[in-house]
């Protein structure tokens, strides 16, 4: 049996979500395949969206972004948490190449990982990293952190093919780059479909509030609840602890709760979400940005910290789909109505970008074999 491994990051959403499209993709073409995840994301994300089975290992494969929640992160614990994973790096390094030997892996996957690209090379398993930035170009940014930067550059060097995805940063060590169009979760569902199975209403304007797994305290969801002409959606971003008593059965006036548990039971997935809403309202991702592109939705988005990936995102968006920026004063205070309205008044972009990169991406993996 052909046991491909995927070393994904746990840091956020974004790379689980686009290795499971890629997943799906060799699925759809190799049913046969063996598939193992090993990553700290959570597993529902797999268990819910994969078309097939994988075999999910929880494990510790970075350190990422030590976040404080979705818009504040903290550099000094990021660079700490990072250096402290290095140090045991090399006995990490032997534990994976001999798991990879005991499972048969044909080929490691790695978004981004260097650990996984380290232990396929200890291992004699070809990897390939995917992605749109590497760890040594985002610790970059940060002070104290030139060995660090230097030592996982040197693991990048050892991929045998880089997939590099839009918004790009990094990959300075990488040889034979190939470069993708945006790996995205794309909705087949109508969206007025999708409306009435969630209970939305399918006449208003809807804004969903979408802050990942981080999470997102402090909104003002009284002010919320007073917007005109919109429905904002919150979802699991934001504890259901900080919505007033009146708000946690249903809706109250332009807010309305969505339980996105009980949106995968019943068989819909999130980008039926955001294909059905009007805006996105969110922190820039690479996950998000290319949701909202694949299904036509406009992004509102606020600041998100130190993080050197921001600019690359901020400035590839207008290019892509509509987008607007809210600062965190009227973000928190429930100021979104002029945001809202100035960004849906913007024309659609003139070009139009691909999102098919899963499926070109797993025929390159594929090819490999």
């Amino acid at each position: 049996m052909t046991t491909l491994v995927f070393y994904v990051s746990g840091h956020g959403f974004g790379h689980a979500s686009r290795d499971i499209e890629v997943i799906n993709a060799l699925l759809t073409r190799r049913p046969d395949l063996r598939i193992i995840v090993r990553t700290t994301a959570a597993s529902w994300l797999f268990t819910l969206t994969i078309r097939g089975s994988v075999e999910y290992h929880r494990t510790d494969t970075d350190t990422g972004i030590v976040q404080i929640d979705s818009l504040h992160l903290d550099t000094g614990a990021t660079v700490l948490r990072a250096q402290e994973f290095m140090r045991s790096f090399d006995d990490r390094v032997v534990a994976e190449a001999a798991f990879l030997h005991h499972q048969g892996a044909s080929l490691v996957i790695a978004d981004l990982p260097p650990l996984g690209i380290a232990a396929a090379s200890r291992a004699g398993v070809p990897a390939v990293a995917l992605g749109n930035f590497t760890w040594d170009w985002i610790y970059s940014a940060y002070p104290g952190t030139d060995d660090l930067v230097q030592s996982i550059g040197e693991i990048y060097a050892h991929v045998n093919l880089a997939l590099r995805l839009p918004m790009s940063g990094g990959f300075a060590t990488c040889s034979n780059i190939i470069d993708l169009p945006f790996v995205a979760r794309r909705s087949s569902r109508d969206p007025r479909e999708t409306r009435r199975a969630l209970a939305l209403p399918e006449r208003e304007r809807l804004a969903l509030v979408s802050f990942g797994g981080y999470g997102l305290e402090g909104l003002d969801l009284e002010a919320l609840s007073r917007l005109e002409g919109y429905v904002a959606l919150v979802s699991g971003s934001v504890p259901l602890a900080d919505l007033p008593d009146g708000l946690r059965g249903g809706r109250r006036g332009s807010l309305l709760p969505i339980d996105e548990r009980e949106m995968y039971g019943s068989g819909l997935r999130y980008e039926d979400l955001v294909r059905a809403v009007d805006v996105v309202v969110t922190k820039p991702g690479y996950g998000i940005i290319a949701e909202c592109l694949a299904n036509d939705t406009a992004l509102l988005y606020t600041s998100r910290g130190h993080f050197i990936e921001y600019d690359v995102l901020v400035a590839a968006m207008p290019q892509l789909l509509r987008a607007g920026y809210v600062g965190h004063a009227d973000l928190f205070a429930g100021r979104w109505q002029p945001h809202l309205d100035a960004l849906l008044a913007q024309p659609e972009p003139h070009a139009r970008a691909s999102v098919n990169g899963a499926d070109i991406a797993a025929e390159l993996l594929l090819d490999l074999l």
